[in-house]
């Protein structure tokens, strides 16, 4: 097998030499720095049933995972798929919260090629519905996609679906019938060429029907319209930096662009909008770090931890020098339940440097302070992807399994008003972080415990979207998401 070091939830850009054969014997380590490695040449085999799959996956959980005595014992023979049979070996984990559906199974070919490639197919748009009332809202819209073209942007409200004018079904009625599935379904797959009639209303009132076809479509970590912008806050220029996902590489060069931006205009207080990004390369997240570090290269950013028996593989990253970065002296950071991974390492890392000059805006993160290994079968274009270490700051802080707000030393609790534009300083969250980082005072996030819902999301007295007075919103979820839906949750 290769294992290829990953990101807090996918794949760095270099594979690793591994074990071959299947006896289970101890398989090349990561390295813990940069670099690559010689990738192990294919396997003369190309058994790939569930057999030989589920083999594979107990040979990396045995060796690799974090958890060791949270794996349960189970019979391969009561299984019909490798998602399944992943779920059941780490189940103990799960319901203790450590695992909630970390450890999964994927294609290698997908996850490469949304990486590589920074694209993926379907309408363009993230969606999140509301749980009381049962209704399915556009909550960001990429401008490159046929969805944004057609009129969907954030704010409107799909009211029905179809594959064509005269089959029409009313949302309401498809979650009446089959919950959030049914929604999924009436989608379609996210394929090129999919093509549906969707109902909307969009945020001015209009309502339009529109025949949409799914495309590829660039997955722009930052939008050219609200990605990157300085605020005017009372004559203060306040930096506002939406990402919205990790695990495209060029957003590494977007956010040195950014920076550039405010260190040219002398920017120092900071709102960090992660509110739906999922997360995905530690070494954008890496980053994002040595931008805000100046003045401290050389000392420690972030750690990875792993289980006992590969503790000679945990690693240290320091803060490295960046021509762009500034030395912030107040960050807020806007989270909703959908905000993990990566965004979770970047906001924990701060804290040591930042203290009470630093703020968790919104709702409580999701809570996951672990990280993947991607092990490939390269002959089954198969990868597994197993929780292997826990990340913790410069303090040795981490943990945070039932989100930042357990370790945050500010909170303020805010909604997610899609009746406002991503970057407007009227929108919900916005306000409440511009009002921290003016040190007005806010009432905090309650940190609250989750647990893993059956479609692979949380459920939370928090609520994920919604929040002071807002609906709760949920970002719609497939069981079994697609690479591109792991990270960036709603993606359709």
């Amino acid at each position: 097998m290769t294992i290829a070091r990953t990101a807090l939830s996918l794949v760095l850009a270099f594979q690793l030499a591994a074990c071959g054969g299947g006896d289970g014997s101890s398989s090349t380590p990561p390295p813990t720095g940069g670099g690559g490695g010689t990738p192990t040449p294919t396997p003369t085999s190309a058994t790939c049933g569930l057999s030989a799959k589920q083999d594979f996956a107990d040979r990396v959980l045995n060796e690799w995972y974090l958890f060791p005595d949270l794996l349960a014992t189970v019979n391969p023979a009561s299984f019909t798929n490798l998602d399944d049979y992943l779920d059941a070996r780490v189940k103990p984990a799960r319901d203790l919260g450590r695992d909630r559906f970390f450890t999964f199974a994927t294609s290698i070919a997908e996850e490469n090629a949304l990486i590589n490639s920074g694209s993926s197919a379907g309408f363009g748009i993230r969606l999140a519905y509301d749980t009381a009332n049962r209704r399915l809202f556009v909550v960001e819209a990429y401008e490159t996609a046929n969805g944004f073209a057609a009129g969907l942007d954030r704010g409107s409200e799909i009211t029905a679906i179809g594959t064509d004018a005269s089959n029409l079904q009313t949302v309401a009625s498809l979650f009446a019938s089959g919950g959030t599935q049914a929604v999924v379904n009436a989608l379609g797959a996210s394929d090129p060429g999919v093509t549906r009639v969707l109902r909307f209303t969009q945020p001015g009132g209009a309502v339009v029907e529109r025949s949409i076809t799914k495309t590829n479509f660039a997955l722009d970590p930052m939008s050219d319209r609200y990605g990157a912008l300085v605020l005017d806050d009372g004559g203060k220029k306040v930096g506002y930096i939406n990402l919205r996902t990790f695990i495209i590489a060029d957003a590494a060069d977007q956010l040195r662009t950014a920076f550039g931006q405010f260190s040219a205009q002398g920017v120092t207080e900071l709102i960090l909008d992660l509110r739906y990004n999922g997360g995905g390369l530690v070494s954008v997240g890496d980053t994002f770090g040595d931008l805000m570090g100046r003045g401290r290269v050389g000392q420690v950013w972030s750690k990875e931890v792993l289980r006992p028996s590969k503790s000679s593989e945990n690693s240290t990253r320091l803060f490295r020098s960046e021509a762009n970065a500034i030395a912030p002296t107040k960050v807020a950071v806007i989270t909703t339940g959908s905000s993990a991974s990566a965004s979770e390492l970047v906001a924990n890392s701060l804290i040591p440097y930042l203290g009470s000059n630093m703020a968790l805006v919104g709702a409580n993160s999701f809570g996951k302070p672990v990280g993947q290994f991607g092990f490939d079968l390269a002959s089954c274009d198969l990868r597994v992807r197993a929780v292997a270490f826990r990340t913790v700051n410069a303090n040795d802080r981490g943990d945070y399994y039932t989100g930042l707000a357990s370790v945050v030393p500010n909170t303020c609790r805010a909604g997610d008003d899609i009746g406002f534009p991503l970057g407007d300083p009227r929108e919900a969250s916005i306000a409440a972080a511009l009002g921290f980082l003016g040190g007005r005072s806010c009432s905090p996030i309650t940190a609250t415990s989750r647990t893993a819902s059956a479609t692979g999301g949380t459920t939370q007295s928090d609520s994920t979207f919604g929040g002071a007075g807002l609906p709760e919103r949920e970002p719609l979820q497939p069981r079994r998401p697609r690479p591109a839906q792991h990270e960036l949750p709603g993606l359709y």
